[in-house]
């Protein structure tokens, strides 16, 4: 019979590969997101006006810069816990707020509701919140 520590042990070791298999695929992901930022790119510079993104154009490059970004974070956040065994809390609250910061920057404010605009901003505040508490936490026990 397999003892309880045997059996977490063997648990332990498929997360493992599992946690390392997906950091493989957010590579590829992100590779693929910076692929597609590219061709966005050159697809928004190649049309008239030549060399000039519009504005209606620029928000959507924008989220597509941002959500490579977001993807690169949780690749960090996969190979902190892979490399360390545990996840950061600022890294994983910086990521939910590049995420919303997405969120916010590419919304179409002409056609939203004020109150997604004010549950937008909630979030925006809830989150900035908590990433200075875990500044606050992370300098106060970094000064002993």
């Amino acid at each position: 019979m397999m003892s309880h520590a045997t059996l977490i042990h063997g648990l332990k070791k498929i997360v493992k590969y599992i946690v390392t298999f997906m950091a493989v695929m957010m590579t590829a992901v992100i590779f693929w997101g910076a692929l597609d930022v590219a061709i966005l790119l050159v697809q928004q510079l190649g049309t008239e006006p030549f060399l000039r993104i519009g504005s209606e154009h620029l928000l959507s490059v924008f989220g597509s810069f941002l959500t490579v970004l977001i993807a690169i974070e949780i690749f960090l956040n996969i190979i902190l816990y892979l490399t360390k065994n545990m996840f950061h809390v600022q890294l994983v609250i910086a990521t939910a707020l590049t995420a919303v910061a997405r969120k916010v920057i590419v919304l179409d404010y002409s056609v939203v509701s004020t109150p997604l605009i004010f549950a937008m901003a909630a979030i925006v505040l809830a989150v900035g919140i908590a990433y200075w508490i875990a500044n606050q936490k992370e300098s106060i026990s970094g000064s002993d």
